[in-house]
């Protein structure tokens, strides 16, 4: 075996495919606005079929319409012959991907599409197709050359069709003026879901739990708060209302002086312009901010009361960013 072979052939195949993404969005065939029209108006929901390496496609498709605001399922044409056609009803839509246009499976299914009188949309590389002739909208996706060099096992076809799937659901968001907010309701879980959703206030110290100290308190009271609360600053206030904050960062900068920690009143060192940021705020934010304002700490707000405080150490436990 040659060396590097894997190397030079795998970016070869890479190359072939990139080359038919770009000549099928320069041909004619790259014409979406029919199939984008019928699914836009679509009052019931999208269900996509194909068998093989296009079922895998049409899976990925109807995952992507559904998660960027077009209700979509996959069905299995071969469960759907036995069974799951009666998930399907009159006002929902089927799109079918099939790169030969005859899978025998989607073929079978036709008449009793036909006798729902379901909308029924295709995918395929043959016009003439059985599949692409019962079709109300067609998109014919045809390669020069698959990445395969025997030409068999479909690579440049299948990786145009995803293509095509992605830019039909993308055209279908900006048609519905679709933001990250809704893109948060179907995505709750994980660090993505957690980016879109989780707000300052679900991850700030409230401040019953913070480290609040007397504008009247000496350096010295501070040090055993802030040690016992461990969150590297305090919250000063004079009476009930909260008019500073000294950090652990003040806290150095004063001690370096050789003071008396005892004897100095926090009123006279606290830091009375503070950044703070608003509880409602999403987590993401919180941090772009103190990379912003070079600050690891920012307390909240709500109503324009201090409610509690969020550190870069918390946004960085709950794994947001």
């Amino acid at each position: 075996m040659k060396k590097n072979i894997f190397q030079k052939e795998a970016k070869k195949a890479f190359l072939i495919e990139l080359e038919e993404l770009k000549a099928f969005s320069k041909s004619k065939n790259f014409n979406v606005e029919e199939l984008c029209t019928h699914i836009s108006n679509c009052k019931g929901k999208i269900f996509i079929t194909g068998v093989g390496k296009s079922g895998h496609i049409a899976n990925k498709f109807a995952a992507t319409l559904s998660s960027t605001g077009t209700p979509s399922f996959f069905i299995h044409p071969a469960e759907a012959l036995h069974g799951d056609l009666g998930m399907i009803e009159k006002n929902d839509a089927i799109i079918a991907i099939s790169k030969s246009g005859e899978s025998k499976e989607i073929c079978d299914l036709i008449p009793a599409i036909n006798m729902k009188k379901i909308n029924f949309f295709s995918i395929t590389e043959n016009v003439n197709s059985t599949i692409a002739k019962a079709s109300k909208s067609h998109i014919l996706v045809k390669v020069k050359r698959e990445a395969c060099p025997n030409d068999l096992a479909p690579t440049s076809s299948t990786t145009v069709t995803l293509a095509l799937g992605d830019a039909i659901a993308v055209a279908l968001l900006k048609s519905k003026g679709f933001t990250s907010e809704d893109f948060a309701k179907s995505h709750p879980g994980g660090k993505l879901g957690k980016k879109l959703t989780l707000r300052t206030r679900d991850l700030m110290v409230p401040i019953k739990k913070a480290a609040v100290v007397k504008d009247s308190d000496s350096l010295k009271d501070l040090i055993f708060e802030v040690s016992e609360k461990k969150q590297g600053i305090a919250l000063v206030k004079k009476e009930d209302h909260i008019i500073g904050v000294f950090s652990d960062g003040d806290l150095r900068r004063q001690l370096q002086k050789n003071i008396q920690i005892d004897k100095i009143k926090l009123s006279s060192v606290l830091t009375k312009k503070f950044k703070t940021i608003n509880s409602e705020e999403l987590v993401v934010k919180a941090a772009e901010k103190m990379k912003s304002f070079k600050v690891y700490t920012l307390v909240v707000k709500e109503n324009e009361k201090v409610v509690g405080i969020l550190t870069m150490h918390d946004i960085l436990e709950a794994n947001v960013i």
